[in-house]
């Protein structure tokens, strides 16, 4: 357990936490929750073939019609950026 323990942190360290000021305690949950949720339900994952732990019903492939359409959505102030192709 230890080993993923420090794994853990070392990702939020390296991701969240170098690259944003935490005010409070109240704020660190607010920026921990979030990125708890883009980790679960958006980030890929080597282990599971770069699809999240949290499969959503986004394809994985765009339909001919709108294969150059994709759509950003700014997560924690645009540090981390989620895509998805457009419906």
């Amino acid at each position: 357990m230890n080993a993923h323990c420090e794994r853990v942190i070392r990702t939020l360290r390296s991701e969240v936490c170098d690259h944003v000021l935490i005010l409070n305690e109240a704020h660190a949950r607010e920026v921990l929750t979030e990125y708890q949720r883009h980790y679960n339900q958006h980030r890929p994952h080597q282990a599971r073939d770069q699809r999240p732990p949290e499969r959503h019903h986004q394809t994985d492939r765009a339909d001919e019609n709108n294969v150059h359409t994709l759509l950003r959505t700014p997560i924690l102030n645009g540090l981390i950026n989620e895509y998805r192709y457009a419906a």
